[in-house]
């Protein structure tokens, strides 16, 4: 990498500039995300705009760094058992109408830049089984999978996404997924990229009647990590999970956004996101709830709880709820608080070691989190990555 490589939004506008001419797809949806990524450019990066819904989160240190695109797409694919239909979207390269590459500068970039994906489809009234996504990023690289998931009426599928890597790399995921009259998806994320690198993922989700978005992330890595939600329930009954756990250490700074858009009556939406802080780290918690004027019978509930571990750690929680239909039931709550010492003093009463009295406090804080994970082999890989995490603290 040179060092007069431009750094920053002007660094991916260059490697478009480079790449334009081969990347997939309509180069005329190309050229608009350029303009706007050019227009919104990093937030909290070298421009003086300010946006609310990243209020909390600067992304300058991305701002000061040079990128490279890998000759690699960065992730592969196990659809081992599944009898899901699978396309890359370097060979089906169509971009939906759900994204905003309009509104939203990661989006942007993401369009701009995306060279291959993950296109799943799912016949009607079809169980698929599961499917395994896994990237890993490396160097200083910059990667951006386009993914598409697509379920037809009645049919089922599991999606378990991993990202890692090693060193300074950035990868920014943009899923477009729908669930079709009463289809199920569960989409399951466990993000633990080097605590160096950067990660960043959106995920747009429009859910028919009686369908159902059954999402869970699970945060470990990242120096700047950001998950993004948007969902839109836009049949009656239709249901949307986004729960997650945020774990972080040292100078981590991970926000967890979402948005849920009842447009039909009789949804339920429901969210609970907890966060373990330990060091200097900086969790962030954005919830909105909107229920339009015909959203009848709309309940919503949204909870985001941390548990603080050292005195330096930080969380900034702020739930919100837009309203306009007269008849429904919807709540948020957000509450913040260190480990129990009466139950430490229990434990350590008892025999048991401090680590591992802490160990079983901040497991007990998360079951409410993973326990919402019902697929059995999943979640348990799920705590066996959070008693991973749980061993670094130790060292």
């Amino acid at each position: 990498m040179s060092s007069d490589q431009p750094t920053g939004a002007a660094g991916f506008l260059a490697c478009y500039d480079a790449l334009k001419d081969a990347l997939p797809g309509d180069p005329a949806v190309r050229s608009a995300a350029a303009d706007a990524f050019r227009r919104l450019g990093l937030p909290g990066g070298t421009s003086a705009r300010r946006t609310e819904a990243w209020k909390y989160t600067s992304l300058r240190p991305v701002a000061e760094m040079a990128f490279m695109t890998p000759a690699d797409p960065g992730f592969t694919v196990d659809m081992t058992g599944s009898a899901a239909q699978f396309s890359r979207f370097a060979a089906d390269p169509a971009f939906g109408p759900l994204p905003r590459p309009d509104r939203e500068p990661l989006v942007a970039l993401n369009t701009m830049l995306a060279e291959d994906g993950a296109v799943l489809r799912v016949p009607s009234g079809l169980d698929a089984g599961i499917v395994r996504i896994d990237s890993h990023g490396h160097g200083a690289n910059t990667f951006h999978p386009r993914h598409a998931i697509h379920l037809e009426t009645g049919a089922r599928l599991t999606v378990l996404e991993t990202a890692s890597g090693v060193g300074t790399s950035l990868s920014n995921v943009v899923t477009e997924i729908t669930v079709g009259p009463g289809a199920h998806l569960t989409h399951i994320r466990v993000q633990d990229v080097s605590p160096e690198g950067f990660h960043f993922a959106t995920i747009y989700a429009d859910v028919a009647e009686n369908g159902t978005y059954d999402g869970f992330s699970l945060v470990l890595g990242g120096r700047i990590a950001r998950t993004e939600i948007h969902a839109r329930l836009s049949g009656a009954g239709a249901v949307a999970h986004m729960n997650g756990a945020q774990l972080l250490t040292g100078n981590q700074h991970a926000d967890f956004s979402s948005i849920v858009r009842h447009d039909a009556p009789h949804c339920t939406s429901r969210q609970t996101v907890k966060n373990v802080l330990n060091g200097r780290s900086r969790g962030v918690f954005q919830g909105r709830i909107e229920v339009a004027r015909d959203a009848q019978k709309t309940d919503g509930y949204q909870m985001n709880q941390a548990l603080l571990l050292s005195p330096d750690a930080e969380i900034d929680s702020k739930p919100e709820l837009e309203i306009f239909a007269d008849d429904v039931k919807c709540s948020h709550g957000a509450t913040v608080g260190e480990l129990d010492a009466e139950q430490l003093f229990y434990l350590r009463s008892r025999g048991v070691p401090e680590d591992a009295a802490r160990a079983i406090l901040v497991r007990a804080f998360l079951t409410g989190a993973l326990d919402l994970v019902t697929d059995d082999a999943i979640r348990s890989e799920l705590e066996q990555r959070v008693d991973v995490w749980w061993e670094r603290q130790a060292v």
